[in-house]
């Protein structure tokens, strides 16, 4: 399943689509230059329990890795994920 991003001025997005419907979403904000937020992650009840979820933090996680930033994982589902998966906490 390919996860796509889009971003607009400090706001964006990891997302996944499927005949043009955006099923699976999570959004974050920027704090200031070397951080983002993730503040919302929803997954439509069609891609439930295919760890769709986790790709997004995934992605976003890769994200970070890649511009050299930190994440602050607001939402519960992102900080659910970063508390059970020890080897993406270096983003933290």
């Amino acid at each position: 399943m390919e996860v796509k991003q889009e971003e607009t001025g400090h706001k964006g997005s990891f997302y996944v689509e499927q005949e043009g419907l955006r099923l699976a979403e999570m959004t974050y904000s920027w704090a200031g230059n070397d951080r983002i937020i993730i503040d919302h992650t929803e997954v439509s009840d069609k891609l439930r329990g295919m760890g769709v979820g986790l790709q997004l933090v995934e992605q976003a996680v890769a994200f970070a890795r890649e511009k050299g930033i930190s994440i602050i994982p607001l939402c519960p589902f992102a900080r659910s994920v970063f508390n059970k998966k020890t080897d993406l906490k270096d983003v933290l």
